[in-house]
Parts: structure tokens; sequence; C-alpha cells
């Protein structure tokens, strides 16, 4: 395959290159490098395409280990790696380029749109004016929704209970008050036998979690109300089989970072373990495969072994297996995919355009970041991840629910490869947004096909995403 060099200057490399056996001198010069793409001149947005290049010297003898710098012509086409692996942003034509020891070799590329067909379509509603809507959780026939803040006269103190046999037409079948001014997060156990909630602000300052028996699912009772260490408040929990995992408010190793709870005998919850990753508060919590995610705010994403044997840990024996600070910080959630080795990372910033972060933890001990998804303005909250078809739902705050493709290898910038399927801005009704003006949303869940969303102002959304 011609250089570069000479497909743009074909007359002068021949003369360069064509006449090279004799210097001035009279002496023989050294023939010049050549450097051979090898690939496909088609790629489709976003999917990542590998190049190779072979290189050989003045004798024509293949250098093993060549000194190579790939580019991208424009830059703004889309983006290759140091090994050759490209990422087509826009549709159109684009020229890879392979270059060494100061000679070049190009080959145009056709990239093609993504071309993806999606929506959202309303089915049903479930309103809430009264309170700020927090968390929400989906299980069998009913889904259930915290609160948050004081919106006047209520404080968040009420755990609201919706049958949703029919999801057109949502139900309220009870609500469970507790003492509290934030009903932040609810979490169901696996087997749909116990909720979880977590307290912030509590009047009576105990804060801690709520463990509600949920025999009968439409009109949970309380079990027990858990608090010893648990004062600074629970911003969220996760619970995975006999554990509870919450994390705590406060940004100190005493009180704050994520404490791990025994609830085999749920009348009597008992604190066995906990880890604070030295700095910063954590946000999150997300357990999978004996593995916990921690979204340690700006200490980062950090991975403990709780279970899986990678490092040795359990749940009464958290051990850290590696830990990334994505760029930007502020690490406020996160979702595991292991089947792709992906783990996909929140940044709740106001003051720069959100970001969903993806991290490469393949090798769990050195998590890299590698792709990114950021719309203009205000960050994403919660998200939830459809794995069988690769589909990534966001809740994003004053920006609506959005689908976007995370199918395939990931790299670069995602917002620019045409991987979103859908974005939905809604209006629903109350006083503005607690974080500014228009809806703001907070959890998104699917579950039977259908996308559960809680939103902060009005309660409960059902949207069918096909």
């Amino acid at each position: 395959m011609r250089s570069l060099y000479e497909r743009v200057f074909p007359l002068v490399a021949i003369g360069l290159w064509g006449l090279s056996g004799c210097g001035d001198d009279g002496t023989s010069a050294e023939a010049p490098w050549s450097v051979t793409i090898t690939g496909s001149s088609s790629a489709r947005q976003g999917d990542l395409t590998a190049y190779t290049a072979e290189v050989r010297d003045g004798s024509g003898t293949i250098v093993s280990q060549p000194s190579l710098t790939w580019s991208v012509q424009p830059s703004a086409a889309g983006l290759i790696t140091e090994e050759g692996e490209f990422v087509g942003y826009a549709p159109g034509s684009a020229m890879i380029v392979a270059s060494a020891n100061g000679v070049s070799d190009a080959l145009q590329v056709t990239i093609d749109a993504r071309a993806l067909v999606g929506g959202f379509s309303l089915v049903g509603r479930g309103v809430e004016v009264d309170r700020f809507t927090s968390d929400l959780w989906v299980h069998g026939n009913y889904a259930y929704t915290g609160t948050w803040f004081v919106r006047e006269p209520n404080p968040g103190n009420a755990l609201f209970v919706w049958d949703i046999s029919t999801p057109a037409a949502p139900v309220l079948t009870d609500s469970v008050k507790i003492d509290a001014i934030t009903v932040n997060d609810v979490k169901v156990s696996a087997d749909g036998a116990i909720a979880v909630i977590t307290h912030e602000n509590s009047g009576d300052g105990l804060n801690g979690i709520t463990l509600l028996d949920l025999a009968d699912p439409a009109h949970p009772t309380v079990i027990t109300r858990y608090t010893a260490g648990l004062e600074a408040g629970v911003h969220n929990v996760w619970v995975e089989g006999d554990f509870v995992y919450a994390a705590l408010d406060a940004s100190n190793p005493i009180t704050g970072g994520l404490a791990i709870i025994d609830i085999s005998t749920p009348a009597v919850p008992q604190t066995v373990a906990s880890f604070y990753a030295g700095a910063s508060s954590l946000h999150d919590v997300y357990v999978r495969d004996g593995l916990a995610f921690l979204s340690h705010w700006d200490a980062g994403l950090v991975i403990l072994d709780v279970g899986n044997g990678v490092a040795g840990g359990s749940p009464s024996n958290p051990t850290e297996v590696g830990r990334v600070i994505t760029a930007g910080g502020q690490t406020h959630n996160a979702w595991y995919w292991p089947q792709a080795g992906y783990v996909f990372v929140g940044e709740e910033d106001f003051g720069t355009p959100g970001v969903v972060h993806v991290v490469d933890v393949n090798d769990l001990a050195l998590p890299v970041e590698v792709a990114s998804f950021s719309v203009t303005g205000t960050p994403p909250h919660n998200f939830w991840l459809d794995e069988a078809q690769g589909i990534l739902y966001v809740a994003w705050y004053e920006a609506g629910i959005r689908a976007i493709d995370v199918s395939g290898r990931l790299l670069g910038e995602l917002d620019r490869q045409g991987r979103e399927y859908a974005a939905l801005q809604y209006d629903g009704p109350g006083a503005g947004c607690a974080r500014g003006s228009g809806t703001c949303n907070w959890a998104p869940q699917l579950h039977n096909g259908l996308i559960y969303l809680s939103d902060m102002n009005s309660g409960l959304w059902v949207f069918d995403p096909s």
C-alpha cells in the first residue's frame, strides 16, 4: 500500500524514493522505511474497529516493535488509541494515519451512521404532590417510593406503596410514616420478604434504617428501626442476602463510610463491619457477585471484596481490591456489568455538564476509565441497565429520562457516537424542582419491559421504552 506521502505527492515521492540508490556524493543512500495499514475501510459510528500497521526498514525487513503513532483526520471524526483501536464519531469519511520513522500510511474509512430507533411513551402515573418523592424500588406487583426533605407543611417521612398490577393506573395502597425528615432510599430483598428504608435529618436525631416486613406487600409493617452507629444519617443502602450495606452521610472514619449490617435475624440487626476510603463521604453502594462498589465521592469508585474471593474478603471483613477517581470526581452512583467488564459511574456535579463515566474493570485491581456520556447542563442521578439489550436508562435531573446504547466495546465520548436511543423531557405538576426549574428525575427501574421512574415533584411515572 502506498504511503500517505506517496498518495499526496506522488511525483515528489518517486523523485526522492525511486532514485534513492545514490547520494549527492555518489555514495549509496539508505532506502526509506515503509508503513502499511491493515484494516476495514468501513465502520459503524460508535463501534470499535482495530487497525494494525506493518513497518519495514530500508532493507525491507519487518520492524518488530516500531515506534508507531496513530491519528485520525479530521480529528473530530473519531478517536484512535495508541494501539490502533478506532471509534468513529461523525458519519462520513475519515483518514486513519499511521506514522513511523518519518514516513506514514493512510487509509480512508467510511463511517456509517448508527441509526438507532426508539422512543418513550407514557403508560401511567401515580401522583404524589404532598411530599417530594425520593428513591424507588419495584418488586412483583408493587412499587415503593420514598420521600425527602420538607414540602410544606409535610416532612419527607413517608414510604408510599403503589399497586402496579395495572401499570396504566398505579394505585396507592398504603404509606408508612417514620419520624424523619428524609426517607431517602428504599430497597427490597431479592425474595421480596423485607424492605429497608433509610433516614436522614431525623427529628429525633436517631436516623439509621427501618426494616419492614413485606408478608403483605401492599401493607408493609415495621419490624424494627436500627440506629446504632448510624446516627449521622444513612443516604443509601443495598440489600444482599442477609446483609444490608449502608452508605453513611458523614465524611470521617468514625461516623462515615460503609456499615455492613447482619439482618439474618431481622428483629435484631447487628453491624459486623465498616469501611472508610480515607477521604470524602460515601454516597452510594452497589453489591454484586461478592463485590461492593462504593461511590465514595471525591475518593472515587472503590471496589471491595465482600465474599467474591478475589482478595479473601467477606461481609465481616471487607477488603479493598481496587479504586479509581474518574475525571471530575463527585462519584455519585455505580452499576457493575460483569459480563461486559464495565462499571458505569454517575458524576453528580452541578457546576459542569453532567457525565456518566465508563470504567473498565476486567482487571479489578486496576480499574481504568475508558469512555463517558455527557449532557450539557444538569448532571445524571440514578440509572438502570438493561443488560440483555445493552441499554442504559438514566434519570437526568432536568434533562428527562434518557436511553443510551452501551453495547459492544466502549471507548471515547459516547454522546458523540449516535448511541442515544431516546430522550424524553416531561412535565409534572408541582411547584418547580428543588434543584432548579422543571422536573427533577430521581430513579428509574426496568420492570417487566417498562420503565418506572420516580421524580422529585410528582411521584411515580411509567413509560414504555420500546
